[in-house]
């Protein structure tokens, strides 16, 4: 017999740092472009010149775009599945039949075997035919049981999984509960050892391809005993096991053709050969999987910043105010000239962090970090901007523009479904946290036990110590550099293009800039320091602007010698440079002039009743019933709505 479920864990604040903590990588075994630049050392060797793929990776994976782009341009009707939210099951078939679910798995387990480079190629790609199409591939492989076998799997596990998950099997990723979400210290899921079986009982929310799944990654909290190590760990689970029950299929304000449900485990029984890693390694596989697999989301916001960029391009050419063409009024062109820019960037920035994982000679934890942070924030701006720039139109339906007569342009979908990319895989705020975090990592390894309230005062000296070294030699590197010569960078100013080597220096400048401010930071408020969200999450916005501007540069010189829009590309860099320099400087005075302070007033206040008389007037629509629902473990009482694809 099993044991009983454990309660739901109730873990202090403190304790819930420990658990995040024990689960993120330590060590830094190779260079990190983004890490350095936190540190105020702007290491351009490590991204310049510009990595590229091998002769025969551009083979195979263009030979598969030509099929992937002829299959979505016959096959997927995208307005089809946004209105029907569901994708037809011929489709999901003609997909396994092009290898499309197995486009990241090796060859020798019946997968393509392409590159992240051409893997998020293959996604933006699908993803612009429909949203959701892209979402179910990447959620497949980016997160699913594919990735965390490659990179954790036994030599069985693969051989077992890896070709289902290749040709026909589609996976899930379930981590997410009603009431754990960035929190993983209370995930209450549990798998308790029965002999050579866990006994799995929980339930799952907002599990991805999880109503049409044949194969589950699962986490859950394995309890200590006698033999059991314990903690957060990862399974593989057949979704067709007895006691799992799809109790709902969930309904987005986007991509409403994905297959997002609930899932409750009520003694499912999960052989031990199926345990992925060991006991208590489920959230480092967790986030170790996510430092590439976030590179997907990029994918799918550089795909829709193309499309904004075509459209606005169409249609502030053809519609015409007081005389002219919008796109000659400044107040539009001003938006398209964003548009353009960014654009550039998000792809800039998506194909460097991609070559930068399939060259594996440095350490992307930051960098795909980054690129998610970046990319989702401005791939919703880009969407804003074009449904401003189409205006009434924008607002209006693809399917009520076609019934009047008009081209079925997308654009409020397009709206609705970038949205959840400052959620999904990590939200703006828990991102700004976690590449905080990482960023503040040199500092905490030489000074953390300075500010830990735990620590003795011998582990406080000696921690002092240690830190009067480390910041007497890592200080005076901050005075002066590279960027206050007036020549460096020389190479990214070629005669006839603007001036890329300006920028660079800015870059250069403005990384010495940031490491100042943090150590003042760490300086004034110590322990404190976590607790100083905003500021943190500003560190991090100034740190991928500078990033994507470092992206732009490399890519523009890439092109120069590589393409025939070599000058073109030199426009659109300087262009996103000077606009990202501005945001840049604008964060850099918001770090010590804001209204941090007033406003955990006002959410004091909020929070004890003192304005509720400003909330009257309204009508609440929302409906009755509780904020999270119960997750009490046990039997199903609902109807199954698991899909299998027929």
């Amino acid at each position: 017999m099993s044991a009983p479920p454990l309660k739901k864990p109730v873990v202090t604040e403190r304790e819930a740092r420990q658990v995040a903590e024990a689960a993120r990588e330590r060590d830094w075994r190779k260079p990190s472009f983004a890490k350095e630049l936190f540190l105020g050392r702007f290491r351009l060797d490590l991204i310049h010149p510009h990595p590229l793929p091998t002769d025969e990776a551009v083979r195979r994976g263009e030979q598969f775009l030509t099929k992937l782009r002829a299959f979505c341009e016959t096959q997927v009707d995208g307005a089809r599945i946004e209105r029907e939210a569901r994708i037809p099951d011929e489709v999901i078939n003609g997909l396994k039949e092009l290898g499309a679910l197995g486009m990241k798995i090796d060859p020798k387990y019946g997968g393509l075997g392409l590159t992240q480079v051409y893997y998020n190629k293959a996604l933006a790609l699908v993803g612009s035919a429909s949203p959701a199409i892209g979402v179910l591939l990447s959620a497949h492989q980016s997160i699913g049981v594919p990735q965390p076998l490659k990179l954790f799997g036994t030599p069985e596990q693969k051989q077992k999984f890896l070709p289902r998950c290749a040709r026909t099997d589609i996976s899930a990723f379930l981590l997410t509960e009603p009431d754990v979400g960035s929190d993983p210290a209370r995930l209450a899921t549990t798998a308790v050892p029965d002999g050579d079986d866990y006994v799995l009982d929980g339930v799952k929310l907002w599990t991805t391809n999880g109503v049409v799944a044949d194969l589950l990654v699962v986490m859950a909290r394995v309890p200590s005993s006698e033999g059991h190590k314990g903690g957060i760990t990862a399974f593989v689970v057949e979704a067709d096991s007895p006691g799992v029950t799809v109790e709902n299929r969930n309904a987005f304000m986007g991509l409403r053709g994905i297959e997002n449900g609930v899932t409750r485990f009520h003694q499912v029984r999960v052989p031990a050969a199926n345990r992925v890693g060991p006991e208590g390694a489920g959230l480092k596989i967790a986030l170790t999987t996510l430092n590439t697999g976030r590179l997907s989301l990029p994918a799918s916001c550089a795909a829709a910043g193309k499309w904004c960029l075509k459209i606005a391009r169409e249609w502030s050419a053809a519609r015409e105010q007081w005389g002219k063409p919008i796109a000659h009024h400044e107040a539009v062109g001003s938006k398209i000239s964003f548009i353009a820019a960014t654009t550039f960037a998000l792809e800039a920035v998506l194909d460097l962090s991609s070559q930068m994982a399939d060259e594996d000679r440095n350490d992307i934890r930051i960098e795909g970090a980054l690129a998610k942070l970046f990319a989702s924030e401005m791939g919703w701006r880009l969407a804003d901007e074009l449904v401003q720039i189409r205006g009434g139109r924008g607002f209006e339906t693809a399917d009520s523009l076609r019934a009047r007569g008009e081209r079925a342009v997308p654009a409020e979908q397009m709206l609705r479904d970038l949205r959840i990319n400052r959620i999904f895989e990590g939200s703006t705020e828990i991102m700004h946290l976690l590449i905080a975090r990482e960023a503040v990592d040199a500092h905490l390894s030489v000074a953390g036990d300075l500010i830990d309230p735990e620590k003795s005062l011998s582990d406080k000296a000696r921690a002092g110590a240690n830190a009067g070294v480390f910041y007497a030699k890592w200080l005076p590197k901050l005075v002066a550099g590279t960027g206050q010569l007036p020549r460096a960078y020389a190479e990214f100013h070629p005669a006839g293009h603007p001036d890329l080597s300006a920028h660079l220096r800015y870059v250069e400048r403005s990384a010495r800039k940031l490491a100042r401010s943090t150590f003042y930071a760490m300086s004034r408020w110590q322990g404190r320091m976590e607790t100083k969200q905003c500021f943190l999450g500003r560190i991090v916005d100034i740190g991928a602007e500078l990033f994507a501007m470092s992206a732009a540069c490399v890519r523009a010189e890439l092109l120069r010698g590589t393409e025939e829009h070599g000058r073109e590309a030199y426009q659109l860099a300087d262009v996103f440079c000077r606009q990202s320099r501005l945001r840049v400087e604008e964060l850099f005075g918001r770090l010590w002039s804001n209204t941090d302070d007033v406003d955990r007033k006002v959410v004091k206040g909020v929070l004890g009743g003192a304005y509720e008389w400003l909330e009257q007037g309204v009508i609440d629509p929302s409906g009755d019933g509780p904020w999270i629902a119960d997750t009490t473990p046990g039997a199903s009482e609902k109807d199954n709505v698991h899909r299998p694809i027929r």
